[in-house]
């Protein structure tokens, strides 16, 4: 597990871009509290994720309205057919931290 930064750097209901050992992450706390690690990459489109709007548990893209399961990676709205990688997390003592083995099982 990496460390990444403190539970106050991502606010509930949005996402941030992390590079974590040449890997960019899109960090997202939540409207349910938890925290999701998933690759900072559209299967679609290829844009940042970070830059999309949370919504539950799922990150829209902004460019085309994709949407992913935070828990899953698993795209839930058109145009994106492919999952995107989804990372392990754990919080300890206020700050995030995040495994690049993918948890889902796809890769980028």
């Amino acid at each position: 597990m990496i460390k990444i930064c403190s539970t106050e750097d991502v606010p509930k209901g949005t996402a941030i871009s992390a590079d974590v050992d040449g890997t960019q992450i899109a960090l997202v706390h939540g409207e349910d509290d938890n925290f999701y690690a998933v690759y900072d990459e559209c299967s679609h489109a290829a844009v940042a994720l970070s830059e999309g709007e949370v919504d539950g548990c799922t990150l829209e893209c902004w460019l085309h309205g994709s949407r992913f399961d935070l828990r899953t990676g698993e795209p839930t709205g058109l145009p994106a057919t492919e999952p995107v990688p989804v990372y392990p997390v754990e919080v300890r003592d206020g700050d995030i931290y995040v495994s690049l083995t993918p948890s889902n099982g796809v890769t980028r």
